[in-house]
């Protein structure tokens, strides 16, 4: 049993861990419809605050919502495209009045959906959590050489840190044990930005600048506002999110050593469900499971979904406290790069293990993993080979995740038809 102090010390880790990728979707929107500094402040503290009630939801669980798995719940990145394209031809209401929708689509599509998981049989599973592990990789290591876009990427100084922060984690994982060697990460996150600020990397204008209180206002943008076609769009959006965060539920549920049963996906979707209506309540955003996280519980081995709890109320008081918030953006990419490549590299891993029960001589099962891999990581690393389809599609295949989760499922489906066709064939034959 793990004490507060611990319990919250770790939270604090997987905050760390997930907060780039929170963070970064309110900046990216709110820059595209030009918001106010004051409108993306607000943003930014409202998707911290509705994003801690979401996780909190999820691992608490009740008789109808929550996993109770140790999941972090975040603002989805397929969300991204549709709600700047719908408050740019119409308002950010109009948008957020179609979250609000397909978040209560997904809560009574959730138990129809897992009647669907028959289709993922240990192949796929395996292949799915792998497509997770290494999709996210390119996102490391853009991180470790600055960050896309930066002046500096790939500047020796960018390489240096991450390398830095790669080495503190690997070694507290090697040498230090208890304790120490589950907050490994944050210790290689404080190492890091340490280094950083003695070579004049790290800067505190954002935290001086930030408010000290922020309280989420519902319908902050405006009472929400009907579009049938905004709706629709929205729900394919959250379609995209349900087949990703199974995926991550199962990744999760191998990194905890546990069977994920087809009641606790149900009731998670039905949790995302009420997390996405509280992201448009409160003029946030659509939530889906954290790939991010999974990989912080394979290295670090602490499974204890109080640690998870603690990371919720961690993100509900950074929502509440801006200038708390701004504190932990000042953690440079490149260290944050070098962390992430040991979480992801570590989720590729615990899905390569799944893949080992399965019998890969089989040619059926060598086909399904090869291929699903390669579609969801050649998705990943080249999206933009699917800019000149339709909208849908583009959404669907320019996620690494989705495209390889479908392909694994058709090719499971086909191969597994045609595998009982030839066995029924060959009885036949021998009765004859």
């Amino acid at each position: 049993m793990l004490s507060k102090q611990k319990a919250f010390v770790l939270g604090f880790q997987h905050v760390l861990a997930m907060y780039a990728g929170a963070v970064v979707v309110p900046l990216i929107v709110g820059g595209a419809l030009k918001l106010t500094p004051a409108q993306m402040a607000y943003l930014i503290a409202a998707d911290l605050f509705t994003c801690g009630l979401a996780t909190i939801l999820q691992v608490m669980g009740t008789k109808y919502f929550g996993s109770r798995l140790p999941v972090i719940l975040g603002c989805t990145f397929t969300a991204v495209g549709p709600i700047i394209a719908v408050a740019s031809t119409s308002n950010l209401a109009t948008a957020y009045g179609a979250i609000i929708i397909s978040g209560l689509f997904v809560v009574l599509a959730a138990p129809l959906y897992g009647k669907l998981l028959k289709f993922f049989p240990t192949v796929v599973t395996g292949s799915v959590v792998t497509i997770i592990g290494l999709s996210l990789i390119p996102v490391a290591m853009n991180n470790a050489a600055g960050g896309q876009g930066s002046p500096d990427f790939g500047q020796a100084h960018n390489l240096l840190l991450a390398l830095l922060t790669l080495v503190v984690i690997l070694v507290v994982n090697l040498y230090a044990t208890g304790f120490l060697r589950s907050i490994s990460v944050l210790v290689g996150l404080v190492v890091g930005t340490m280094a950083a600020y003695a070579a004049g990397l790290v800067h505190f204008s954002s935290v001086a600048e930030a408010s000290w209180l922020s309280v989420a206002k519902p319908f902050y943008f405006g009472v929400p506002q009907i579009s049938i076609t905004a709706i629709i769009t929205m729900i394919i959006v959250n379609i995209v999110s349900m087949v990703e965060s199974t995926g991550v539920y199962f990744a999760v549920g191998k990194a905890t050593d546990q069977p994920v049963e087809q009641k606790q996906i149900i009731n998670g979707l039905r949790s995302e469900g009420v997390a996405i209506m509280l992201g448009g309540i409160f003029n946030a955003f659509p939530y889906t499971a954290f790939s991010q996280n999974v990989g912080l519980i394979s290295l670090t081995k602490v499974k204890s979904r109080d640690v998870i709890f603690a990371a919720g109320g961690i993100m509900v008081v950074l929502g509440l406290l801006p200038k708390l918030a701004a504190l932990t953006t000042i953690i440079p990419n490149a260290v944050l790069g070098g962390a992430m490549i040991v979480m992801f590299g570590s989720v590729a891993a615990s899905g390569i293990s799944i893949l080992s029960e399965v019998n890969l001589r089989s040619g059926n099962n060598l086909m399904i993993a090869a291929c699903s891999i390669a579609v969801g990581l050649g998705s990943a690393t080249l999206p933009q080979m699917f800019d000149q389809l339709p909208d849908f599609a583009k959404m669907l295949l320019q996620n690494g995740i989705v495209s390889g989760s479908l392909t694994a499922i058709v090719l499971n489906l086909f191969l597994s038809k045609q595998e009982q066709e030839v066995a029924e064939t060959k009885a036949v034959v021998r009765s004859s």
